[in-house]
């Protein structure tokens, strides 16, 4: 968002919790964005975005609700089925769900036999429980290193959007976070922020997941040194 703003010449305030990525904030300042830090979680700072944009008569841009979002994301998987080989099962973090979303839609319509997998946190399932349930339901608050995946409540558009697109939703420990983070970091010498990975996590702690050609994104890289020590550095 603060690289498309900067592009089209227009202002922009990013909201964003207290605890999220440093690197993350950094870059989306250095992209011209001003950023305000707001509460302890993701949903804290977007609730306070929204009071301050009906206050304003800003125009409020939530992930997961804004259609052109989702289908910027599932750009993705244009770039996926342009290949020859075929994708028997892919795995998707899911936090507001626009990635999951447009990635399932343009498979679903050119490539209908790949199996469509969310991945959220055990430490912020509420996604995952709303879709098995078909109602919203939010958590009194998240526990996950995950912080691109840690949603607390539900946009009940996304929810929306998901039905008939996700054949199923599983949940991933931090341990196994933490172990996929290192296991990406070794074998394919990449730094990744913890929600990136999240799909790699659900291959290696479900068996079930781990059958045929598997894909699936590695979104982001916003961690720090220390924050990777803190994460992996024990990890035998």
């Amino acid at each position: 968002m603060a690289y498309a703003a900067r592009r089209r010449g227009f202002a922009i305030t990013v909201y964003a919790a207290e605890t999220a990525s440093p690197p993350k904030i950094s870059r989306i300042r250095s992209l011209g964005a001003e950023v305000r830090l707001v509460g302890q979680d993701f949903d804290e700072a977007k609730e306070h975005a929204r009071k301050v944009a009906t206050q304003t008569h800003a125009t409020f841009i939530e992930d997961g609700r804004e259609a052109e979002i989702t289908a910027g994301a599932g750009t993705l998987a244009m770039e996926i089925t342009s290949s020859a080989q075929a994708i028997d099962t892919i795995l998707v973090p899911l936090g507001n769900g626009a990635l999951l979303s447009g990635i399932g839609c343009w498979l679903r319509s050119r490539s209908p036999n790949t199996r469509i997998v969310g991945v959220c946190a055990e430490g912020a399932p509420s996604m995952a429980l709303s879709w098995r349930s078909g109602q919203l339901q939010s958590t009194p608050k998240v526990n996950t290193i995950a912080d691109g995946i840690a949603v607390r409540i539900p946009v009940p558009e996304a929810l929306a959007d998901l039905q008939g697109l996700v054949d199923d939703i599983v949940l991933v420990s931090e341990d196994s976070i933490r172990q996929a983070l290192q296991m990406v970091g070794q074998s394919l010498d990449l730094i990744c922020e913890p929600a990136a990975v999240a799909g790699v996590a659900a291959v290696m702690s479900h068996d079930s997941l781990a059958k045929g050609v598997i894909c699936t994104p590695i979104t982001g890289g916003n961690a720090t040194h220390k924050q990777l020590q803190e994460w992996i550095g024990n990890i035998q």
